[in-house]
């Protein structure tokens, strides 16, 4: 398992499936909402996620009526791990760098 870029984008979709649970799994759309980001940068992100073992999928089993069934994503026990060291690592660099804008 290898670490990911965390760009803004990334960062976005990964922030979106930790705030999913299973009363309200992450799947595709989903994820576009949460982040703001388009269908053309998510799926690519939730690829390599998936690549890199942090994420698993698995397609809607019940009934979905006059739409495709639905793919939910969730982090794995390792990616939910990696994801928040990955995130607080970052906030760490920004904030102790002095880049959180304070003042004098």
């Amino acid at each position: 398992m290898t670490n990911i870029r965390l760009t803004k984008p990334t960062i976005a979709v990964l922030e979106s499936l930790l705030s999913a649970s299973s009363d309200n799994p992450a799947w595709g759309l989903s994820i576009c909402r949460d982040a703001d980001l388009g269908p053309g940068t998510v799926y690519p992100i939730l690829d390599r996620l998936a690549e890199r073992g942090w994420v698993t999928s698995v397609e809607e089993s019940g009934p979905h009526p006059g739409r495709p069934p639905r793919r939910f994503y969730e982090l794995t026990g390792t990616g939910r791990q990696r994801a928040v060291q990955a995130l607080e690592g970052r906030r760490a660099r920004r904030f102790g760098l002095g880049l959180s804008g304070g003042g004098a």
